[in-house]
């Protein structure tokens, strides 16, 4: 029970950082939102906010990694996709009020410490990307770039859309790279479908 409520903070911390940035982000707001009492701050969190954030950039380098190792064994084509189509639903989720946490947190933090928790959420994710790519055939230091790529650019076109309260820009984004990647030779990987339009296994 007292790690749910940890985990619950630590999760309403995220969306709320994703919104407003750290200052934005009150501890009370925290509370507010998952429910937890408010004694629980400082039994989960003795640290403070700062500890609180921290705590949200684990999740987004480990658990928030799901949806990606989920697309384990897809093409080229559909890693893009479907990289993008998890920024789409945050922002339906909000109502194009929250973006990346992780860029919130970049931003404002004012210790080396938390952006250093940032940073490694952009890295583990690339890293993850980067894998797929890999297994659906793209040579290792391409792979790299586009998934550098399609992280970098798909970070710029979530505050557009946040601005225009629109997905222009993550769909010029997404046709973009897709055109992209039918332009990466393929290195044989066993399989013989294409590298893009081959549907991940199951």
């Amino acid at each position: 029970m007292a790690s749910d409520v940890r985990s619950r903070m630590a999760h309403s911390a995220l969306w709320l950082i994703a919104e407003r940035g750290i200052q934005g982000t009150a501890i009370a707001d925290v509370l507010e939102r998952s429910g937890a009492p408010r004694g629980s701050v400082y039994y989960h969190f003795p640290g403070g906010k700062d500890e609180m954030v921290l705590a949200a950039m684990e999740y987004m380098a480990t658990d928030a990694r799901a949806p990606l190792r989920a697309m384990r064994g897809a093409d080229v084509g559909t890693v893009i996709t479907g990289f993008v189509d998890l920024w789409r639903g945050v922002l339906r989720k909000s109502d194009y009020a929250a973006g990346c946490a992780a860029a919130g947190v970049t931003v404002s933090a004012e210790t080396e410490e938390l952006r250093a928790a940032a940073r490694k959420v952009f890295e583990v994710w690339v890293a993850d990307l980067t894998e797929l790519f890999v297994d659906a055939g793209v040579e290792k230091a391409k792979a790299e770039d586009l998934a550098w790529m399609l992280e970098a650019s798909t970070e710029g076109a979530v505050i557009f859309a946040r601005s225009e309260r629109s997905m222009r820009a993550l769909d010029l984004v997404e046709k973009q790279l897709l055109a992209f990647a039918q332009t990466l030779e393929r290195v044989p990987t066993g399989h013989d479908a294409p590298m893009v339009g081959r549907r991940p296994e199951a």
